[in-house]
Parts: C-alpha cells; sequence; structure tokens
C-alpha cells in the first residue's frame, strides 16, 4: 500500500528528515521523532530488505540519541544540585513567557523560572545565578546531542537511498 504520490518516494522523506532537524534546533516540534518517523515513510514506501535495515539503523540512532540526552545533561545538572523539579517548573514558565513574549518568550520565561526557583530555594542569587548557567549548559548539550543524532539519521538515509 502506497502513502505517497508516484514519483515523491525520497522527496516528502526527505522534507520530514529536514523539518525535523530544523525542529531540533528550533523545538516547536519533536525534530527527532519527525526525522525518524520520514525514515520509517520511506522505507514503508520503498520496501525490502535493505531499507528496513537502514530505518532499523535509524530507529536504534534515534534510541541512543533520546536517552543519551537525557542522561548525560541530567548527570552533570544532579552533579551541580539542579533538581528535576526546578527544570520541570522552569518549563511551564517557558510555556508562559511563549504565549506573552512571541518567538523568545520560552528562552526568558524558561530561563527566568530556573532562576527564580533556585534563587527560592538557597536565597542566594549567586548560587542561583551559577545554578542557572549550569542549565542552559545542560539544555545546550542536550539540543548538540540530539543534532547529532539527527544529522546521523540524515547521513544513514542518505545511504540507505542510494544501497537502495
Amino acid at each position: 500500500m502506497n502513502l505517497l504520490p508516484e514519483g515523491t518516494t525520497v522527496w516528502v522523506p526527505a522534507i520530514l528528515i529536514f523539518v525535523g532537524i530544523v525542529g531540533i534546533v528550533v523545538p516547536v516540534i519533536p525534530g527527532l521523532l519527525v526525522a525518524v518517523l520520514g525514515v520509517l515513510l520511506w522505507a514503508w514506501e520503498t520496501g525490502g530488505a535493505t531499507a528496513w535495515t537502514f530505518f532499523g539503523i535509524c530507529l536504534a540512532i534515534y534510541l541512543a540519541g533520546v536517552a543519551t540526552q537525557f542522561l548525560v545533561p541530567g548527570k552533570r545538572l544532579r552533579q551541580q544540585g539542579v533538581k528535576t523539579t526546578t527544570l520541570l517548573l522552569a518549563v511551564l514558565l517557558g510555556i508562559v513567557g511563549f504565549f506573552v513574549i512571541p518567538v523568545v518568550g520560552f528562552f526568558v520565561g524558561f530561563v527566568l523560572g530556573i532562576f527564580l526557583v533556585e534563587q527560592g530555594r538557597s536565597l542566594d542569587r549567586a548560587q542561583a545565578w551559577d545554578r542557572t548557567k549550569h542549565a542552559l549548559k545542560a539544555i545546550a548539550l542536550s539540543m548538540g546531542i540530539e543534532l547529532c543524532a539527527g544529522l546521523l539519521i540524515a547521513v544513514t538515509w542518505v545511504i540507505g537511498v542510494l544501497a537502495t
């Protein structure tokens, strides 16, 4: 059963993969998931053992990327004393900020959320700011890990297209 119109077997998945990678940098959509869904669509349309093998490789990259992007920065944050609840509250403030200040509001709200929660916890402005900086570095590391996984998925898909 073909899901795509004739002649778009490569282009639609390529667009999904591209949109997924952009979604990693501009976190509005679950970028890595969209990229791997693009590869799934390609494997479904192409069929055959080679296409499904390359999808399996991309799925393994996706799972490793997701696990790594949460484990590595999370460990560093715990070492610095930043709690998971701090990040969850910061995300909530980021969502509020998204609606209050278009485009950059999420980031402003998120940083402000981390700082306010940490200052309330420790009552020390310098320590709160230090933990905020560590949280921002961890987020940048997480995005970098996700971007590397997304690019690796894209490269693996291109090799798969050339192999089929």
